[in-house]
């Protein structure tokens, strides 16, 4: 099963994988790029666009397949207007404008003030917006890259990398997002048959 040769391997070298394939995916490559440029404070790219793209080179589909959008965090807490953010979301949208897929920026200092009253329950505050990824509904998706002060990439992924190269979605039931991943995972196994839903 060539889809599965880094499960199950340790972590390291499953970073050194995961880094690897997203800075030699063509459309990634270029959006971090671009993303740098803009030098938002915090910045994150999280979760399909990351994940979708291992899924796409070790399955040999091609880049960009079956990615809707690109999310971009950020984490700016000194002013939590909705005016502030939209202000950002409007320069982002020029200075990605010709990217082939859409980026979705949101600052993560934000989340707790809308959450509520999109998903019908709290959220906590978070600090930062590597914090903001050890909450997403599942494990698969809790990953996030940019680029350090020395210019290599780095990593979130508080659980791991060990559901994105085993194709394994499971829950992560910190917050009751049960819809959220069954919904997801039930899209994933649209694009990519070898994924495992586990029940919430």
């Amino acid at each position: 099963m060539s889809h599965l040769r880094y499960s199950g391997l340790p972590f390291e070298e499953q970073r050194a994988a995961f880094l690897g394939i997203v800075a030699s995916d063509p459309l990634l490559a270029e959006t971090l790029a671009r993303v740098r440029e803009l030098a938002l404070p915090d910045w994150l790219v999280v979760s399909g666009a990351l994940y979708n793209s291992v899924w796409n080179h070790l399955t040999n589909k091609p880049p960009g397949y079956g990615i809707k959008d690109v999310d971009l965090f950020y984490f700016d807490d000194a002013d939590l207007s909705y005016e502030a953010e939209d202000a950002v979301i409007r320069r982002a949208a020029a200075h990605f404008e010709g990217l082939p897929l859409p980026v979705e920026v949101r600052n993560q200092a934000r989340v707790h003030l809308w959450y509520p009253v999109k998903f019908g329950q709290e959220c906590p505050r978070y600090a930062s917006a590597s914090e903001s990824v050890s909450y997403f509904a599942s494990k698969a998706h809790a990953v996030g890259v940019r680029f350090g002060r020395d210019g290599a990439l780095e990593l979130v992924a508080p659980f791991g990398l060990d559901d994105v190269f085993s194709f394994r979605i499971t829950p992560n039931r910190v917050l009751d997002n049960q819809r959220t991943h069954e919904a997801k995972g039930a899209r994933a196994k649209e694009y990519w048959s070898e994924i495992e839903v586990m029940a919430w």
